[in-house]
């Protein structure tokens, strides 16, 4: 069946769409903001109607702009963050004057508290995502809502996966995606079951007393049809065609690894390159024939990215938005956003230019750092300590308040960001997961100083695929799976995604530069684990 294929992506802060054909060539891309709402209590929520508007404007603006006819699309792919929906209760997730608010945010951490039960009690289950339990994931979430909204609890008709609230949408069908469940709420793909024990010790056992209807009655791969295709709202919202084929879908990383990492030109082995998506956190991906556990490495996970292979996710919990909380404390950076902006450039970019502007080659922009040390921990280390307290620390400050300054900050971030990565592909190689290059994709990652910075770091080559939009590619590559123009994943990879260009890790002086500031970089975080323990029984003595 030939055709165009839409991939959408709901990402923290936009809704994004893309038009594509069965060879990877995007044709236009379309985003509208989506709403995101905070509060003192480090509450971040969404509404689950202003997404869905935001994803059908998307959707139209692509085809549109893309000049295609409405009637030529075949194929829906989405992808989203591992936000928790909350559909059909009596009102929304937090405060109760606004009950539009009904979606979880995958950053919000709320359900802490919950998480360190889980993971006290030691089940068995928590050995498939990397031996302790994330605030981030949900049934630590649902704990918290049914303790502390149980008005809300009780009422759901359903818990989803932001990606499966999308599927649902679009067809009604209730499947959900063995990526979302297995990789985030517990679900034993390589079993194809839930553990009713688990959910029955954890409290929250009136899940599996109607067969997990609620969070998923019935579980499927990737790229799978969805009912009977697009469904009339849907059709009319979104401007396409009723019955248009709608794929189960994927997290927003994992869409951005099958987007790269069996591209052709690069190793075309998924065992071979780890996926890292860069955006507003990070997601490391790497893929195995056998599982294998590595503590602190979400996963092993079944068939949860490449189907039949198995899954084992890292990353960091804030990375670009770690890098903008960073800038966002110099005294500069006010005025240098002003600046960047009369230039049509985000702060990011403009420091990067500024960075490459001062040196004669990209790698030599690390001596711009100086003895300035980040450990990015803004919001916590998700891999490899799964430490959701930890905290950034920022070393090697002095008084300048300069565009110079700043622009050492932005460097130094850069590089603190890339030991966190060299520091969870490490540990997995002692764990016998081991990689020959790394595919970036995410706004964030694409940079050539950002490749470059991130191979020197990590001492293993970059990969940048052809394709400007990976994630957005990924999911078109599951609308044309479910289309039939593909017959299956591993199939549409390599056919619609290849390498572009590589960045080769530096040796010599940058070589030893990075050595010695990656030593720093874990002494520096070991030194402020250290602290913490030492200071936080205090702080909790003192609170009562």
């Amino acid at each position: 069946m030939s055709g165009y294929f839409i991939g959408v992506d709901v990402g923290t802060a936009s809704a994004r769409a893309g038009v594509f054909d069965a060879t990877g060539t995007m044709l236009a891309s379309a985003k509208h903001d989506i709403l995101i709402f905070r509060d003192d209590n480090g509450h971040v929520e969404q509404s689950s109607a202003q997404i869905w508007d935001a994803v059908c404007a998307a959707v139209r603006d692509a085809v549109d702009a893309a000049g295609v006819d409405a009637a030529s699309v075949v194929g829906l792919g989405f992808d989203a963050t591992c936000s928790l929906v909350v559909e059909g209760a009596n009102g929304g997730v937090g405060d109760k004057a606004y009950p539009e608010r009904d979606i979880i945010v995958w950053m919000d951490h709320r359900a802490i508290g919950q998480a360190r039960r889980i993971n006290q009690m030691g089940h068995a289950v928590l050995s498939y995502v990397g031996g302790v339990i994330s605030p981030e994931m949900q049934t630590p979430k649902l704990l918290w809502l049914k303790e502390n909204r149980e008005e809300i609890y009780t009422s759901a008709r359903n818990f989803f996966d932001l990606t499966d609230f999308l599927t649902w949408k679009s067809t009604g069908a209730l499947e959900r995606s063995s990526c979302t469940v297995t990789c985030k709420w517990t679900y034993l793909a390589h079993e194809n079951r839930w553990d009713e024990d688990y959910f029955a010790k954890i409290g929250l056992g009136d899940l599996s007393a109607d067969g997990f209807r609620r969070i998923g009655a019935r579980v499927v791969p990737p790229g799978t049809p969805l009912g009977a295709g697009l469904n009339d709202d849907a059709a009319m919202a979104m401007g396409l065609r009723p019955g248009t084929a709608v794929g189960a879908g994927l997290i927003d990383a994992h869409a951005g690894g099958i987007g790269t990492v069996a591209a052709r030109g690069g190793a075309e082995n998924p065992a071979a390159c780890l996926g890292y998506v860069f955006g507003t956190s990070s997601c490391t991906m790497t893929t195995t024939t056998e599982p294998v556990s590595v503590p602190g490495v979400w996963g092993p996970y079944y068939s949860a990215m490449v189907p039949g292979m198995w899954l084992n996710e890292g990353g960091q919990s804030a990375a670009g938005a770690a890098i903008d909380q960073l800038l966002s404390l110099h005294p500069y950076a006010d005025k240098a956003r002003t600046n960047a902006g009369q230039e049509g450039l985000g702060l990011p970019q403009w420091l990067a230019a500024k960075a490459l502007a001062s040196v004669d080659e990209p790698s030599n922009a690390a001596f711009v750092a100086g003895q300035l040390n980040v450990v990015p921990e803004f919001l916590g280390n998700r891999a490899p300590f799964a430490d959701p307290a930890a905290r950034a620390v920022v070393m090697g400050l002095g008084m300048e308040t300069g565009v110079d300054s700043l622009v050492s900050l932005y460097v130094a971030g850069l590089c603190g960001l890339g030991y966190g990565l060299r520091q969870i592909i490490d540990t997995q190689a002692r764990h016998g997961v081991s990689i020959s290059s790394i595919s970036v994709s995410g706004g964030a990652g694409t940079h050539r100083l950002t490749r470059q910075i991130l191979a020197d770091a990590t001492g293993i080559p970059v990969e940048v695929t052809a394709c400007p939009e990976p994630v957005l590619l990924g999911s078109a590559m599951l609308a044309a799976v479910a289309a039939g123009t593909y017959p299956d994943l591993q199939t549409a990879m390599p056919a619609m995604s290849s390498v572009s260009g590589r960045s080769e890790p530096a040796s010599g002086p940058v070589r030893a530069l990075h050595e010695a500031r990656y030593k720093a970089f874990l002494k520096i975080q070991e030194i402020a684990r250290e602290v913490r323990d030492d200071i936080e029984p205090l702080l909790t003595a003192g609170s009562h």
